[in-house]
């Protein structure tokens, strides 16, 4: 009798999983068609998973089609709906016309891994991102950006960027690792008050495993974690991200040591040095969130978006040029006719230089390296085009609907600088370029990342001609979606320029 009441009750176990099993799944698609209705269209989710799949399967595809459901589309990131703004108007009504409601950022348990809830760009819309934000801020004019300081160190940085890539002249190779270099070099002289040779394995090593993370947080195996968050306790792919994380923690925090040790109160040197001081003109006041642990995480986020997006964004430029060769051509023609071969370019330059100026901002526009923008959260319940959004529901902006939008573009869907001029040749900006975003949230480094973009490029197409390898094969254009959208490795042949040309 013992075996066989065992297999009964084994046998009503089972059933009872499968028909448990089989209830949740029922509940679920019913919860789906609810939540379905309430919330503007778009493509059916899968139970639990939502519309990764689509997304995981072909992400470039998935971005490029989610606009036929219309101005506002709805995608799920597991059983969370996540509203997709398809048009510049609704974005700017959104996160500039209320722009208190839609400027959060959602709760996302790899972020809160990563960050512990601190730093700047990742941070919830409150009181500690206004105070690292404004502090940020007013700490990166005071040491020159949006000055002719920071123009200088760009300048300087490009000449090495330039005699870098020369080395390898005639033979193909892989730019990316100049380049990441010399990008990073600007925003470590700003927040470290200090610049790294291009062989310096150690800070080749952080850029690499920087490069990593940003490719695992935005891979399946970062939004597994998202979906299943208990998993950061097991071993696994995702526990890379963490490693990774807590070298570059490491390496900052190792700099703010040093920093300490070596502090002058009256002739602080870069941000980091701003911060310390700060830390303690703030302990009077209750309410301040500067803290070490602040401190490093604010580095952290400076250090990481001044570092990866303008790297990203030139690394694209080098293939679209290369693949464009007669539009490397016009732009090497308009700065030799205004600046020769031998003056270095200034911001001041970019009303001469318009075509090399609308260059590149379609660089920008194709590159398009943060396809859906950094996803923003409603902070209280609120309506939009007659839809009511529940408080904390993610919010993201199509931009490659935006940058491919036929009213804004006269060519969406090529390269062609003529979508930054007018019928005159002169440089305009259209309403649907919004590379860097809007509203409160926009980029903190905008205007840094203007100053590298135009300085660098500019630099290169003056110095030195780019085309493929013999033989070699082209980059496929869709990229690789991780955090942001990153080409594939590619090789390219440098030639040098000279006044014999």
């Amino acid at each position: 009798m013992g075996p066989a009441l065992m297999n009964v009750d084994l046998n009503s176990v089972v059933l009872a999983l499968v028909l448990g099993l089989i209830f949740l799944v029922l509940f679920e698609i019913l919860r789906i068609h609810v939540s379905r209705g309430r919330t503007p269209p778009g493509r059916r989710p899968f139970p639990f998973v939502g519309t990764l799949p689509y997304f995981i399967k072909d992400p470039m595809g998935s971005a490029r089609s989610i606009h036929h459901y219309g101005e506002m589309a709805t995608e799920y990131l597991g059983r969370q709906p996540v509203i997709i703004l398809n048009t510049v108007q609704i974005t700017k009504e959104a996160l500039v016309q209320e722009a208190s409601t839609f400027s959060g950022r959602p709760t996302l348990p790899l972020i809160d891994w990563i960050t512990n809830g601190l730093g700047i760009i990742m941070v919830t819309f409150g009181h500690s991102w206004r105070q690292q934000k404004k502090f940020a801020l007013n700490t990166l004019r005071h040491f020159g950006l949006g000055r002719k300081s920071v123009e200088e160190r760009v300048l300087e940085e490009s000449s090495y960027l330039v005699a870098e890539m020369l080395k390898a002249e005639g033979m193909a190779f892989d730019p990316q690792h100049a380049v990441q270099n010399a990008v990073s070099n600007i925003i470590c002289s700003i927040v470290f008050g200090d610049r790294f040779e291009y062989d310096n394995k150690h800070f080749a090593y952080l850029l690499n495993i920087l490069n990593e993370n940003f490719m695992l947080t935005g891979s399946p195996v970062g939004q597994m974690l998202n979906l299943v968050p208990f998993i950061k306790h097991f071993p696994g792919p995702h526990q890379k991200i963490l490693q990774n994380s807590s070298e570059l923690m490491a390496f900052i925090r190792k700099k703010v040591k040093e920093h300490r040790q070596t502090l002058d109160p009256e002739n602080p040197r870069d941000f980091i040095d701003a911060y310390l001081l700060e830390i303690e003109k703030q302990k009077i006041h209750e309410d301040s969130t500067f803290h070490d642990e602040n401190m490093v995480m604010s580095t952290s986020d400076l250090f990481l978006a001044g570092t990866n997006t303008t790297t990203t964004t030139i690394r694209w430029g080098l293939i679209f040029l290369t693949e464009n060769t007669e539009v490397q051509e016009r732009c090497h023609e308009e700065i030799v006719q205004v600046l020769g071969y031998d003056r270095q370019p200034s911001m001041d330059d970019r009303d001469k230089l318009p075509y090399t100026y609308a260059a590149v901002h379609e660089i920008q526009r194709c590159a398009n390296i943060v396809p859906f923008g950094v996803v923003h959260a409603t902070t209280q319940p609120t309506k939009l085009r007659g839809y009511d959004i529940p408080k904390g529901t993610m919010i993201m902006t199509n931009l490659t609907a935006i940058f491919s939008d036929k009213k804004h573009w006269k060519s969406p869907d090529t390269f062609n600088p003529e979508n930054f001029l007018d019928e005159n040749g002169h440089f305009y900006k259209p309403e649907a370029f919004i590379a860097f975003s809007v509203g409160p949230r926009v980029c903190l480094g905008e205007t840094l990342a203007r100053t590298e973009l135009f300085l660098y490029i500019v630099s290169l197409l003056q110095r030195i001609h780019f085309s493929w390898p013999l033989n070699s094969q082209r980059p496929d254009m869709d990229g690789i979606l991780g955090a942001v959208r990153f080409p594939h490795p590619f090789k390219i042949t440098c030639r040098s320029r000279d006044a014999k040309d």
